[in-house]
């Protein structure tokens, strides 16, 4: 990326673009500079949004990032606004060599550590809680009920607990037995009740439920934690116990017997090797691309570094930059997986009569984003720059170290959820417009791409990647995202978690028919 100065107030992203980016409100008349390419804008540029470098004709396609983001549905005269009022995604070959371009191991970063858990299986954990999990979403108002149980007032005397959750949801229910979205259910309650983060758990369910208990525990054979022998985990079910009180009473006396046990621990010096980071982005503007995606790119490619993992989700903003991923894919089955998973959401949005190009949003389109193509550019910059070393379906389990990929869909809670549920230790959140997003029992950093936006919104966002606006570079700004992801592992709240956010957004990701 080459930023211009201040005076000039564009943003060119790379050397074939026809576009640059609006780094303030620009108006008519305005004679600008990108990289000693001279344009006078003929109209109105909002912030964030970008303007024509060259003249484009009808049909042509507009590059930015280097890479076709859509093509002019008009004639374009240089200095003018490029949005969707003159540009439309099209279709395109977007083909690559897979493996072609697999950038070599960065050098080893040595010494990095953070402040965790260390649980009696070994694992690390960034924090420490209880979960009440409903099986269904007939069992949704008992979880809540047992979780309210166990305030501020109660857990004073245990300091070092995080807090009890319920984890609701709607659904468990009215799906085909043992069918895909029965068993995404599944990784997604057993991911989160074997979580590090969650030291101890209780399923709660209703008793009659599709997603039945005795098929959830042995599917993900979830056992009792810190037991000596595998034991089965504590269970609920409210027609077993006798109704509604009797099962909140049942319940709460499990959570009660865990206290003591989860409150007995210290945080302790673990390597950086051992953290799982998930990236997200929400609510993008046209500044996501520019200022905190790359930087969260550089943080990225830190952790791998470390020896740590990266996942990238939301795969419906992948959708028009996979060929970037396929080039530095490790292998070409990995590369095949991706692109496997694309196709799966061409034909999973062609049933349903829908295009992948209803994404971006219209909060997207009003921050400066065009087309899907152009926000999938920019939100692939969260991955960063090393090898891309495994595809992960929604919610499995993330073994693999390095820059991995996790099916999920791009509407942020379930895609966060599906992280979480593999293993996603912190999560690190961009958003343009002010997402104000949470994740128990993970922290969720946010990073705002514009400085407007960090002073508009001070008590929801972490950090300020706007400066990369002001000239600040981006490899500083993540070096200091990287190190606030060590702080938050290590202990220190997120605005998110001093709101208390975070229970509402747990949304396991539903893809089948409800029968």
């Amino acid at each position: 990326m080459s930023m211009t100065s201040a005076k000039s107030s564009l943003v060119l992203l790379h050397a074939d673009d026809d576009v640059a980016v609006a780094a303030q409100g620009l108006q008519p008349g305005d004679k600008l500079e990108a990289d000693s390419r001279p344009v006078q804008a003929h109209e109105a540029v909002p912030f964030g949004h970008k303007i024509s470098l060259r003249d484009l004709r009808d049909g042509e396609p507009v590059r930015k990032y280097g890479q076709i983001i859509g093509f002019a549905t008009s004639d374009i005269p240089a200095g003018s606004w490029v949005h969707t009022h003159n540009v439309q995604a099209g279709e395109f070959a977007r083909a690559s060599e897979a493996s072609r371009e697999v950038p070599p191991d960065p050098p080893r970063l040595e010494g990095k550590t953070f402040a965790g858990y260390r649980r009696e299986d070994g694992r690390a954990a960034t924090r420490n809680y209880i979960a009440v999990i409903s099986t269904v979403n007939c069992s949704a108002s008992v979880s809540k009920y047992v979780a309210h149980k166990f305030d501020e007032s109660v857990l004073r005397e245990f300091p070092q607990v995080d807090g009890v959750i319920g984890l609701t949801h709607h659904g468990g229910c009215g799906m085909q037995f043992g069918g895909e979205n029965h068993r995404m259910l599944n990784r997604v309650l057993g991911g989160y009740a074997r979580h590090p983060n969650v030291a101890g758990f209780v399923l709660v369910g209703l008793g009659c439920e599709t997603g039945a208990m005795g098929f959830l525990l042995q599917d993900q054979g979830l056992v009792q934690l810190g037991a000596k022998q595998p034991q089965p985990p504590p269970v609920v079910s409210i027609q077993d116990a006798g109704g509604t009180r009797q099962a909140v009473e049942a319940a709460a006396e499990e959570v009660a017997r865990m206290l003591p046990k989860v409150n007995d621990v210290r945080r302790e010096p673990i390597p950086a090797s051992e953290l799982i980071l998930g990236t997200e982005c929400g609510g993008s503007d046209g500044n996501s691309g520019v200022t905190a995606n790359p930087a969260v790119g550089r943080a990225s490619d830190l952790l791998v570094a470390c020896g740590g993992t990266s996942i990238l989700s939301e795969m419906s903003e992948i959708y028009g930059a996979e060929q970037l991923l396929v080039r530095r894919a490790r292998t070409p089955q990995v590369a095949e997986k991706l692109l496997e998973r694309i196709r799966w959401w061409e034909w999973y949005a062609d049933i349903f009569g829908a295009k992948l190009d209803n994404n971006p949003s219209p909060g997207n389109k009003e921050g400066g984003i065009t087309t899907i193509y152009e926000k999938s550019l920019g939100a692939v910059m969260k991955g960063g720059t090393t090898a891309l070393n495994a595809v992960y379906e929604y919610a499995e389990p993330v073994t693999s170290k390095g820059f991995v990929v996790m099916d999920s869909p791009g509407f942020d809670p379930p895609s966060v959820t599906g992280m979480v549920a593999g293993g996603a230790h912190v999560v690190v959140f961009t958003t343009g417009r002010g997402s104000c997003f949470g994740c128990k029992p993970v922290p969720s950093i946010k990073v705002a791409t514009n400085t407007p936006l960090f002073e508009r919104l001070p008590d929801d966002m972490d950090i300020n990647a706007g400066v990369i606006l002001e000239g600040r570079p981006i490899e500083e700004v993540g070096e200091e995202i990287f190190e606030e992801i060590l702080a938050v592992a290590s202990g220190k709240q997120t605005k998110s978690e001093q709101h208390g956010i975070g229970e509402e957004e747990f949304v396991p990701w539903n893809i089948g028919p409800i029968l």
